[in-house]
């Protein structure tokens, strides 16, 4: 069971550790200081759901709906490109009193935010449904199989809360107007190439 939950550890890892809109989202939720840990639960227990599933199985409903990842990578697209918007537009503006004063948008829009980067994007269905899912076949035992899911649901826990809380780490590098308008330059121009990568793979 230990070789099995290193391995779900390692290969849940592996694949959320790529630059990605949620994980840009998260990084900006931390280094704002807020609603940092419903935020880091919400992506946490999204991808604990979907590991459960893909170890579970689930991951033949893209086989009954194949469908799916074209619809699922539009809208992401979609989403990505007005997020992307946004953040470009605030950096062409260059208005950040109100981010350098600590504030920040209400929690339930920044939830709503944070539950589209995650389910709006098809990538997270491959990574949980299909190649998490396909690695732990190797552990046909129900033991380990579990151990392996709680091992990849644990990488992602620990992701998301470093990243959420260690970003404050980096306060005193954006305690300027500048450093932000770079950041939101960096996610917004991140968000345009996923947009485009998904339209692209759609289609």
């Amino acid at each position: 069971m230990l070789a099995a939950a290193l391995t779900g550890f390692l290969t849940g890892g592996s694949l959320i550790l790529a630059i990605g809109a949620q994980n840009a989202f998260v990084l900006r939720q931390g280094l704002l200081r807020a609603h940092v840990l419903p935020l880091c639960l919400l992506c946490a227990a999204s991808d604990a759901l979907l590991i459960s599933a893909g170890v579970a199985g689930f991951g033949a409903v893209v086989t009954l709906a194949p469908e799916l990842p074209v619809v699922m990578a539009l809208a992401g697209a979609v989403f990505l490109t007005v997020y992307g918007a946004l953040r470009l537009q605030a950096a062409w503006r260059g208005d950040y009193a109100l981010v350098l004063d600590g504030g920040s948008r209400p929690l339930w829009p920044t939830l709503a935010a944070g539950a589209a980067f995650t389910w709006l994007n098809p990538h997270v269905y491959l990574d949980t449904l299909g190649l998490i899912g396909a690695v732990s076949t190797r552990f046909p035992a129900l033991p380990d199989k579990t151990a392996f899911a709680l091992g990849a649901i644990s990488a992602s826990f620990a992701f998301f809360f470093s990243l959420g809380y260690g970003a404050r780490l980096l306060a005193p590098v954006m305690s300027s107007a500048r450093a932000w308008r770079w950041l939101d330059l960096f996610i917004g121009g991140t968000m345009w190439v996923l947009a485009f990568e998904l339209v692209r793979a759609a289609l």
